[in-house]
This record gives C-alpha cells, structure tokens and sequence, in this order.
C-alpha cells in the first residue's frame, strides 16, 4: 500500500508539472552506481570521488544539513545544495553525487535530471528501505558497487567466537572420479558365498497329513499342476440385477 501511495503521489505532480517524467532523464542505467558506505565514512569517500573526478562539474545534494558538507569540500566544481535549493535551479551538471536519499522517491528523480554523465549515491544501511521504491519508479535495479576500506561495519552479533578453539579449516573438495585411482577388481576364488548357485529343480513331493502339497523347495505353482485336480469353478450368481427393457424408438413420419 505504501509503494501505491508513492506512486500515485509522483503521477498527481507529473500531471501539475512539478517533475519531469523518467523518460526525459539522461543517466544510463551503466552510469548509475551505489556506493555502500557507512555513514560515518561519508565525507571521506565523498572527497575521493571529487578527487577522482576532479576534471568534471560536480553537484553534491543532500536533503538538510549542508554546513558540514560545506566545510569538508572546498573544490571550485563542486556545488552543493539542498532537495529545496535544487527546485529553483536550472542548471546541469556533468556528476551528481547524492550524499543521501531523500525521503520520496519523486525528490530523488528530480535530481537525476541535473545529471548529463553520471549519478552516484553514497547509501549508509539504514537508508536501504529508501533505494526500493525508487527502483521501483525506474523499473530498474541500481548496481551497488563496494569501495575498498569503505565497507559496511560488520555486525558483531554476526561474529563467531572461538575461544582456545582452532577456527575449522577451509573445506578441501574431494577429487573428481577422473581424478581418483581405479581400484583392481580381484578375481573371485571358488566357492566363495556371493558366487550365482545353480538353482535346484523343485519337485512336487506329495501331501502332507492335511492334504496341503509339499515341494522340495520355495514354490508359488498351484497344486492342480501335480496332482492333476482341475480348477475351482465359480458358479453363476444366483440374485441378478432387475432388467430394464428399452423400446426402440419409432421413426417420425415424415410431413
């Protein structure tokens, strides 16, 4: 329900005009990255990416609180500004960098109109249920790529303890069939248990004081087969169902 409310929320300001349909939006989806990034490593990692695309016009947006961001930076291409700021500008900018998410998808799609190069977001983990429906209104998944030393924490909760334990080795994978030895098949001596025996022949032996036949061996023949008694004959049922009688019927005279 909350996704539909988005969604009708950015249909209702397309249709006043307050942002630009997806469409118009230049970045391609190869020139779309997130960057994870705890958000105590933000503005490190944010002063390596103007580093390394100091020969581009960069615009770094942030929903609120742009003092800190201000005093970290200090290029001359880069500009800074707020989601409030952005909507009374006009002008392009080759890189954006989102510092964070803002709180609607539609703020973050009226950014990525400034963009004409690239667009980067720096996501802490926290703002991961932001990036969804964002996705959602592109129709795309943004790629996430990791950069070196500015991994996620890990999660203590997360770590095994090994105490005066040794940590398991790593698992070695068994050599494939190829790779295995064949083993010598050895030649069975006589009389050994397992060797096919020659079945005896099972020989109809006689009856026993009940009259039941004995054989030599397990037998599942019938005792007709030796003692040349015919088989049991089932009588005809006695109670028949009732008989219905059908007519056929009589072909219409022809008018």
């Amino acid at each position: 329900m909350v996704i539909l409310d988005i969604v009708s929320t950015i249909i209702y300001k397309l249709q006043l005009g307050l942002i630009m349909p997806v469409k118009q939006i230049s970045i391609k989806h190869n020139k779309h990255y997130v960057h994870p990034c705890p958000i105590d490593k933000k503005l490190s990692l944010l002063n390596l990416l103007i580093e390394k695309y100091s020969d581009m016009e960069i615009l770094v947006v942030r929903a609120n609180s742009l003092d800190v961001i201000k005093e970290a930076v200090t290029a001359e291409n880069v500009t800074i500004l707020s989601d409030d700021e952005l909507k009374n500008s006009e002008k392009t900018y080759e890189l954006l960098i989102s510092f964070d998410l803002p709180a609607t998808p539609a703020l973050y799609i009226n950014r990525l109109f400034k963009p004409t190069e690239m667009a980067l977001i720096l996501l802490d983990v926290k703002e991961q249920k932001k990036l969804y429906p964002i996705e959602t209104v592109l129709k795309r998944v943004i790629k996430q790529e990791v950069i070196e030393g500015f991994e996620y924490d890990e999660d203590p909760k997360l770590k095994v303890a090994y105490k005066g334990v040794e940590k398991p080795k790593e698992y070695e994978f068994k050599k494939t069939y190829e790779e295995q030895p064949k083993k010598e098949k050895r030649p069975r001596a006589e009389g050994e248990k397992w060797d096919k025996k020659e079945k005896a022949e099972n020989k109809f032996l006689g009856k026993d004081e009940n009259g039941k036949a004995l054989f030599s061996g397990k037998s599942g023949e019938r005792n007709h087969r030796f003692d040349g008694k015919p088989k049991d004959k089932y009588s005809k049922p006695t109670k028949v169902g009732r008989k219905i009688s059908i007519k056929a019927r009589k072909p219409k005279e022809q008018e």
